[in-house]
């Protein structure tokens, strides 16, 4: 499986973005296509994440950005975690906050 990149969250975990995410998020988001660096950063400096209501093993990354010009100011990064191992799954904007704290 190859990578597009590996990060130490601010958690002190270790997640991976792989090609094939990383291919869904341009598209199926493609208003974060050229927000790579972004996403990295919401992973290691996030405003707040929280857990899923759901499954255990989600986790939601926020990062606040009061410049974007839409009305979602919030950049999300959901991760999975397989075995200790986390997963970015998909990243998108939104105006909600959402997850267990």
């Amino acid at each position: 499986m190859f990578y597009v990149f590996e990060v130490i969250d601010k958690t002190k975990r270790k997640i991976r973005l792989t090609n094939k995410q990383w291919r869904h998020i341009k598209k199926e988001h493609a208003d974060i296509s050229n927000k790579f660096e972004d996403i990295e950063e919401t992973l290691i400096n996030p405003s707040i994440i929280r857990r899923s209501e759901d499954d255990h093993n989600i986790s939601f990354y926020y990062q606040y950005f009061k410049n974007i010009k839409i009305n979602e100011k919030y950049l999300v990064v959901v991760v999975k975690y397989l075995n200790g191992k986390g997963f970015i799954i998909t990243s998108f904007y939104t105006d909600k906050i959402k997850g267990l704290k």
